[in-house]
């Protein structure tokens, strides 16, 4: 893993980024990219909190078209292509599996219609083409329930160790000269119209420096930080949402499958997990300390339910057959309807009165990282001095980080 940095005190640089998730990383190896000066305060370790309990997808987001949000699926359709050139020992392509029974909600010609717009957005390449399974194969599916079963469909999306990628992107952005500084606390930020003094803690040493530009990158946390600048810039609002995964000691299932909850509807997926089947995820709204998110014996009970639905050797399933589970907060819009329909796209908030060089990140999806980060820095050159860009985050190789 990288190294962390002996913090420099009263230093100045172009980024300050708190938080080293996904997009926290993204930004520091764009930044870094474009040749400016880079720091990255993070609490605890490299992809802590969300950026390693997702549901490790690397994907399109096929469900996402119901609520039209053709511009985010065409996006990460792009990227999820770009990942398997770049990341090709942590990102990869699985056989994504759709089983459709009697009673599932949307129709055989729903999920064809729905593949073919998904297929033509991933612009027709061999790994966005779909097939229907054939009747006779569907017994070596893994043991999926055949009853009342009326078609099956067949696709590729991708996979990943969320974490690893993290680290390895994170990794990348210090080859650049993107400075880690972990574990690190942040205590406070005084926001001018030049730059902000951003106060931070390490092994309970106080230390001190300049950003041009601070980027609050703390997820679910992105709030708590906003409190600690002085003045207190204005906030968004958003909802927490949990989503628990519960891994189960049995093989790998030899595809992922994209099934529909019989309690309530929402998409499931039951997928390989090293060695293991994994189950995820649920939508809970989450109120408290986002450190503190575990996951809830009601989703666990959920998710065992689910996979003994389809799968008839999971039969009597109950929590005390889980051989592991977590937990993991979204940052999604603040509304009163079901999470499943809110919007994906990553927000950069600035409070251009009270605070104009702290941007604040809300929402975003893993897949999307790297582009989401291109943007960030392409919107806020502006606001710093022009630098020598040194290289582009769509040529840099990104592979497995030891420790």
């Amino acid at each position: 893993m990288t190294q962390s940095k002996t913090p420099q005190s009263n230093k100045t640089y172009d980024y300050v980024i708190i938080g080293g998730g996904i997009h926290g990383v993204g930004i520091a190896q764009a930044a870094a990219a474009a040749g400016y000066s880079v720091l990255v305060l993070e609490q605890a370790s490299i992809a802590h909190g969300t950026s390693s309990k997702s549901s490790k997808l690397i994907h399109g987001g096929l469900r996402y078209l119901e609520t039209a949000q053709i511009k985010l699926v065409f996006e990460c359709l792009s990227e999820r292509t770009l990942l398997l050139e770049l990341a090709p020992d942590i990102v990869r392509l699985e056989p994504f599996y759709i089983p459709i029974y009697k009673k599932t909600t949307r129709r055989p010609w729903e999920i064809w219609a729905g593949l073919t717009l998904y297929a033509a957005l991933g612009k027709l390449n061999s790994d966005a083409r779909f097939e229907t399974v054939p009747e006779e194969e569907w017994t070596n599916l893994d043991g999926i329930s055949t009853e009342n079963l009326q078609a099956v469909f067949r696709y590729k999306d991708g996979a990943t160790d969320d974490a690893a990628l993290t680290k390895a992107v994170m990794h990348s952005a210090s080859t650049l000269g993107a400075e880690l500084v972990m574990p690190a606390t942040f205590i406070s930020a005084d926001a001018d119209v030049d730059s902000n003094v951003v106060n931070y803690s390490v092994n309970g040493t106080i230390h001190s420096c300049k950003a041009r530009l601070l980027v609050n990158a703390a997820g679910p946390w992105a709030n708590l930080v906003l409190e600690k600048v002085n003045p207190t810039p204005k906030k968004r609002e958003f909802d927490l949402i949990a989503g628990t995964h519960i891994v189960l000691d049995s093989p790998s299932p030899n595809g992922m499958f994209y099934v529909e909850a019989p309690q309530d509807r929402r998409a499931v997926f039951v997928m390989p997990w090293k060695g293991k089947t994994m189950v995820g995820t649920t939508e809970t709204v989450f109120k408290g300390d986002p450190s503190k998110v575990r996951p809830l014996e009601s989703e666990e009970t959920y998710l065992c339910e689910v996979i003994a639905h389809y799968f008839p050797k999971f039969k009597g399933l109950t929590r005390e057959n889980i051989d592991s589970s977590f937990a993991g907060l979204r940052v999604l819009p603040h509304a009163s309807g079901k999470a499943f329909s809110r919007p994906r796209e990553t927000t950069f908030h600035v409070d251009k009165k009270i605070a104009p060089r702290i941007i604040t990140i809300y929402g975003g999806k893993l897949t999307a990282y790297r582009i989401t980060a291109e943007k960030f820095v392409a919107k806020f050159a502006k606001k710093l001095p022009k630098r020598k860009r040194i290289a582009y985050t769509n040529k840099l190789p990104l592979t497995h980080v030891t420790s």
